[in-house]
């Protein structure tokens, strides 16, 4: 019973690889992971064949039984299963890397290839050997048409059922139930027929459209069930049957088995390095792909294991496969996370910041975007941020959306390509910055982009991203958000630790945006031509000097008001740093003990406070008086104006004056830019 259980929940779960595996995705990857994933199973296979036949059969004595069973033996070790490749990555935390996302494509690629091979040649070989011929070809001719009517009748109807589904709704139950009922009918067939209709689940999952609103569904539904009762138990049940005490070395089909297995693995890990290094990827990177590739799982033991009860492999060789699964998943891991360390390509010699860009430079920034009601507290902060053709902006704004349904993650580029795969989920998003551009023809350039992922990966995106545009600001809304009375509408801990992980590795600098109200209630807060508040809250530090160079570009706003307001201690010790920094704090300061800085009004006040509360006292009796107050982080900075006031901090990430302006002990509707500068490599 127990066995049975687990075979289902083995089928479901193949079931639900198919749902997660994008159809289109494969079909659009690169030639460089094409080729990878082909040559992932191709050498192995060629050369075990070579060898086997011309050097390992003729020095073994093996039986005729052996010989014409060993091939499929052998196929089933070149394999590579991209479920198994997904669920070491997500191990890893590597499934955003460059690494990961090349990893996912090959090993999609090397899978349809390899399961293929696989499931014909075990069925041809049972079937021929157990079943009548004319029974082998009526039900082979069945499994070959229940494919191409998953693919070709039953896939378009799907995508008709996603047509008549409405934006951001649901699937109707009667759709999802109707899939589900067909999904059994074929699991039924499955262990009535054998491993001739077990492939069959899986070209049914194949054939549900990815993602949202299906996939997704059929995720949410079969997903936590199958993973953590149904997996389980088959793991269970398959692993018990093998016994690693009947390994015997005597016999010459176990000792093929085992020099097979180990000549498979080396040449699997030099064919998987053929194409990564001839597209110039480093030596380092290319062996941690081919490594990843090479792992094996329980898809391997779920074709081990029926080899077994077909008769197509020994006891003695089965508990010997099944030690290698076990030896790969244990070695593969330590030496992946040995030498690939993701976060080393962000760590950037050069500056990247907006202190010490070029007078009249472009600036560019990376806005990222979770939901819509992000969108117009993002566009007011670029339209204060005085975009012109004299001091022109480049915008990369970045979706981030949830990966469900999906087994890889999915990163579009909406320049590139006309029709997005995230079922415009963008639209608002495309509509809402496109607007903005026409409204700063000139001094504006967009480009935007949507990451599909796993919240835990997702800084992933970010920071490559930032990389590769060489931005420098990433803005990042803040994970709480506040409904029209002030009081709190949401915590989301997913958006909080992709801003604590991105703030550990950004190669530039970040500002995370803190919406209460003023910024979000309209994209026209700033462009009205209404009069705009901010404040610069400055003690001193890179942190403070990056947001006041930040907010001097608002000062070219006519419409804008800049108020800096620095706080003194009174024992006047007011930098946290060395004697430079504070000779680069006076300097900065030295533009704004003037009233005027380009075409805005510009105030500066100097106050003496003497310590943390007294400091709490004054921000808390100014804050309504703005509609923006820009800080710098100064995270575990000492120094008296803020003495007393991080042991009461419970955001971190926004420092001890951001977590004090973002408290909930203040109800005022005024939002907080909280700025930190880029962390320096020496």
């Amino acid at each position: 019973m127990i066995v049975v259980l687990g075979e289902i929940g083995y089928e479901l779960f193949l079931f639900l690889v198919g749902v997660r595996m994008d159809l289109e995705l494969i079909r659009r990857t690169g030639r460089k992971v094409m080729i990878t994933g082909i040559l992932c199973v191709l050498v192995p296979f060629v050369t075990s064949m070579v060898v086997q036949n011309h050097l390992m059969i003729p020095v073994f004595k093996l039986t005729k039984d052996q010989i014409s069973k060993l091939p499929y033996l052998t196929t089933s070790y070149c394999m590579t299963s991209s479920p198994v490749i997904v669920l070491l990555l997500e191990d890893l935390n590597l499934l955003n890397s460059e690494i990961g996302r090349l990893a996912v494509s090959a090993s999609s690629i090397s899978e349809l290839f390899g399961t293929i091979c696989i499931w014909f040649s075990s069925v041809l070989y049972r079937m021929g050997k157990v079943k009548p011929v004319a029974e082998t070809l009526l039900v082979f001719g069945a499994v070959i048409g229940s494919m191409l009517a998953f693919l070709f009748i039953f896939r378009p109807i799907l995508f008709w059922v996603i047509r008549q589904t409405p934006h951001n709704k649901p699937v109707k139950k009667c759709y999802v139930n109707a899939i589900i009922v067909l999904m059994l009918f074929v699991i039924i067939l499955s262990h009535y027929y054998g491993h001739s209709f077990h492939f069959l689940v899986f070209v049914l999952g194949l054939s549900v459209p990815a993602g949202q609103p299906l996939g997704s569904t059929l995720e949410e539904l079969l997903h936590v069930f199958i993973s953590q009762v149904l997996l389980p138990i088959y793991v269970t049940a398959y692993a018990m049957k093998a016994n690693f005490r009947l390994v015997d070395f005597n016999d010459p089909a176990t000792v093929i088995t085992a020099i097979l297995i180990v000549f498979i693995f080396l040449v699997k890990i030099v064919g998987s390095m053929v194409a990564p290094l001839y597209c110039k990827m480093p030596l380092n990177d290319a062996f941690v792909l081919a490594l990843i590739l090479s792992s094996r799982g329980i898809v391997q033991l779920s074709v081990y294991t029926r080899f077994k009860d077909d008769q197509t492999a020994s006891e003695s060789v089965h508990a010997l496969s099944l030690a290698s699964i076990v030896v790969t998943a244990t070695l593969v891991p330590v030496i992946v996370n040995r030498l690939y360390d993701p976060a080393k390509k962000y760590r950037v010699y050069e500056r990247r910041d907006i202190m010490h860009l070029k007078p009249n430079a472009e600036l560019k920034i990376l806005a990222c975007i979770h939901k819509s009601g992000n969108i117009p507290a993002v566009i007011n902060l670029l339209d204060a941020a005085c975009p012109s053709k004299e001091n022109p902006i480049d915008i990369y704004v970045l979706h981030l959306i949830e990966l469900i349904g999906r087994s890889s993650p999915v990163f579009i580029s909406h320049q590139m390509q006309k029709k997005s795969i995230s079922n415009g989920y963008s639209d608002n998003v495309i509509l809402y910055f496109n607007n903005f551009v026409r409204e700063n023809l000139g001094a504006v350039t967009l480009n935007i982009f949507t990451a599909i992922s796993p919240p835990k990966y997702m800084q992933e995106d970010v920071c490559t991203l930032a990389m590769d545009k060489h931005t420098s600001l990433i803005v990042l809304p803040f994970h709480r958000t506040w409904a029209i009375d002030g009081s709190i509408e949401s915590d989301d801990n997913a958006t909080r630790t992709l801003n604590r992980n991105v703030l550990e590795r950004a190669p530039c600098s970040i500002g995370i945006l803190v919406d209460r109200g003023h910024l979000g209630r309209s994209t026209s807060a700033v462009a009205s031509g209404q009069s705009f508040s901010v404040a610069v809250i400055f003690f001193g530090g890179e942190d403070d000097r990056e947001a006041l160079t930040f907010a001097k570009r608002m000062a070219s706003d006519s419409a804008i008001s800049l108020t800096v307001i620095r706080l003194v201690a009174v024992t006047n010790d007011f930098t946290t740093g060395g004697e430079w920094d504070k000779i680069l704090d006076t300097e900065l300061l030295k533009e704004f003990t003037h009233s005027q800085v380009g075409e805005g009004f510009v105030i500066f006040l100097e106050e003496l406070v003497k310590d943390g509360p007294q400091t709490a006292l004054l921000l808390r009796s100014i804050v309504d008086e703005y509609d923006l107050i820009i800080v710098g982080r100064r995270f575990q900075a000492e120094c008296p104006q803020t003495a007393g006031l991080s042991e009461w901090s419970d955001f971190p990430e926004l420092g001890t004056i951001g977590d004090l302006l973002a408290s909930t002990d203040l109800n005022c509707k005024t939002s907080i830019l909280v700025i930190k500068h880029q962390l320096q490599n020496t």
